[in-house]
C-alpha cells in the first residue's frame, strides 16, 4: 500500500491520461466518471466517485470540507490536531488512495463498479485493520478510538 502513495505523491501512476501520450489510441477519459481527463490529481481527490470516498473518510475525521488538490493533501497529512494525529491522517490517506486506486483498476479492467459507501466501508475495515494491528506502537495507541467516534 504505501508503494501506491510513493508512486502517487511522485505522480507516476499510469493513469490514462499518462498513458494515451504513450498509445494515442486510448481513451484519456476517468474510469470512474467518464467524464474528465484522468490524471493523478482528477482520479484520486476531485472526480465525483473519489470526491464522495473522500467526503465520507474525511467526515470520520470531523472534517467538514472536502480536498481540492494534491497538495492540499500533503499538507493535511502533515498536519495534526488531537482529534485527527499525523499517523491516523497518514494511513487514512494511504488506504483511501490504494482503494481508489484499486477501484479504478476493477472498472479498467474487469468492468466491476462499486458504490462510494461500499468502498468507504472497505476502507474503514482496512483502517480499523491497520490500527488493530498496531495498537501496542505507541503512535497507535488511542488512534481506534479517534477513528470510530
Amino acid at each position: 500500500m504505501a508503494f501506491n502513495m510513493w508512486v502517487s505523491q511522485l505522480n507516476r501512476l499510469p493513469t490514462r491520461s499518462r498513458i494515451s501520450r504513450w498509445a494515442p489510441q486510448t481513451s484519456s477519459l476517468c474510469c470512474l466518471c467518464n467524464t474528465l481527463e484522468e490524471t493523478r490529481d482528477h482520479l484520486l481527490i476531485t472526480c465525483d466517485f473519489s470526491s464522495e470516498v473522500w467526503s465520507l473518510v474525511l467526515s470520520r475525521l470531523n472534517r467538514s470540507r472536502n480536498l481540492l488538490s494534491w497538495s492540499e493533501l500533503m499538507s493535511w497529512i502533515r498536519a495534526s490536531s488531537p482529534q485527527s494525529p499525523s499517523t491516523l491522517r497518514k494511513v487514512t490517506a494511504q488506504a483511501t488512495i490504494y482503494h481508489l486506486w484499486k477501484q479504478r483498476n476493477n472498472v479498467l479492467h474487469n468492468s466491476v463498479s462499486i458504490p462510494p459507501h461500499a468502498l468507504f466501508r472497505i476502507i474503514d475495515k482496512e483502517i480499523r485493520n491497520i490500527i488493530s494491528a498496531r495498537k501496542d506502537r505507541k503512535a497507535f495507541r488511542g488512534l481506534m478510538v479517534i477513528w470510530l467516534t
